[in-house]
């Protein structure tokens, strides 16, 4: 008995025809041996929890630094949380739940240290001296197609590289409904437990967000703008909310932009990443132990910046201290 025949056959009979059917995926680049009891799509999801990169994220900024209380957001916690709202949308819908969770659980794995703060650096770098662009987006894709498994890569399905690579605003639109729910879902996600965390942080109190828009969102965000989403989607070829919601939550963006995102409280000490990520790559970009392999200068900004972008927070800080802040000198002799 070949389970995975059973969950497609169930796919085709009861999922929206607007669905991604994993049956019906496009491929992957490298042809691999169908697995017996999982679909297409959940092999890939799989294979991201499963990946270095994956574990990483548990250590890495979402909006406040290296946070020492255990209860703010990390890029992990973050993940889980675009995953659970995309496939509660998802399911609703009859789209595809496993390539929607796929989407969302890779989505960010590209993410250097210090959350958007490392990678506007990483990205000024490499504007500034070689005439290229950092973009975390392209950077998950090039972890899941190359870094992973030992340069190998992960050999995803198009579909899932398609939605990890087109989930911000500034991208085009995904090729999936189940893409285009992660967009939304990472929006969703990330307003409403960056809320929590700002007034967890004293960054913000709950009389100071904008009364107009908390008034059409509610006390449960999550649910307003979910149940929206579903009632204006649900049995049609877009995913779309209504516009009153819309410009509550884009509102509500905006001042979280404003009071949190840009606040010099909150992001007090994000002044100080420009000088480790730049000396980092200083001293990682001309070393020749460390470029041994790499003969192109253009494969040594890449080596240099793939490094980079997947230290964690902590790695980073470590990594800094040990190579610029002098240690205490131990003769070794008794005292």
């Amino acid at each position: 008995m070949i389970i995975r025949k059973e969950i497609e056959a169930r796919e085709k009979k009861f999922l929206s025809p607007y669905a991604a059917l994993s049956s019906e995926t496009k491929g992957r680049k490298k042809p691999e041996k169908e697995c017996n009891f999982r679909t297409a799509f959940q092999r890939d999801r799989d294979k991201i929890i499963h990946c270095k990169a994956f574990r990483r994220l548990k250590h890495k900024t979402q909006v406040f630094l290296s946070p020492v209380e255990d209860h703010f957001r990390t890029r992990l916690t973050h993940t889980i949380e675009v995953s659970q709202i995309a496939r509660t949308i998802a399911r609703a819908l009859r789209l595809n739940e496993d390539l929607t969770e796929a989407i969302a659980l890779g989505h960010d794995l590209g993410h250097t240290p210090f959350g958007h703060a490392g990678e506007y650096v990483l990205d000024d770098i490499l504007k500034e001296n070689y005439g290229r662009r950092f973009d975390h987006n392209e950077q998950s894709v090039r972890i899941v197609e190359v870094l992973e498994k030992d340069g190998q890569g992960l050999n995803l399905c198009d579909e899932v590289i398609d939605g990890i690579r087109n989930h911000t605003p500034d991208d085009p639109w995904p090729g999936t409904l189940e893409g285009v729910i992660v967009r939304y879902a990472d929006r969703i996600a990330y307003l409403r437990h960056d809320i929590e965390d700002a007034i967890t942080a004293g960054v913000l109190t709950q009389a100071q967000l904008p009364k107009a828009r908390m008034k059409v969102l509610g006390k449960n965000i999550l649910d307003t703008i979910i149940l929206d989403m579903i009632k204006h989607s649900r049995g049609k070829k877009k995913i779309a909310m209504s516009k009153k919601v819309q410009t509550a939550m884009d509102g509500l963006y905006e001042f979280m932009y404003k009071h949190v995102y840009t606040d010099p409280t909150a992001k007090k000490e994000e002044a100080k990443v420009p000088i480790l990520i730049r000396q980092l790559f200083r001293y990682y970009h001309y070393n020749s132990d460390f470029q041994k392999g790499y003969r192109s200068e253009e494969d040594q900004v890449q080596h240099t910046i793939d490094f980079i972008s997947g230290m964690t927070d902590r790695y980073a800080v470590d990594k800094f201290q040990s190579l610029y802040v002098p240690g205490e000198w131990q003769s070794g002799e008794d005292t």
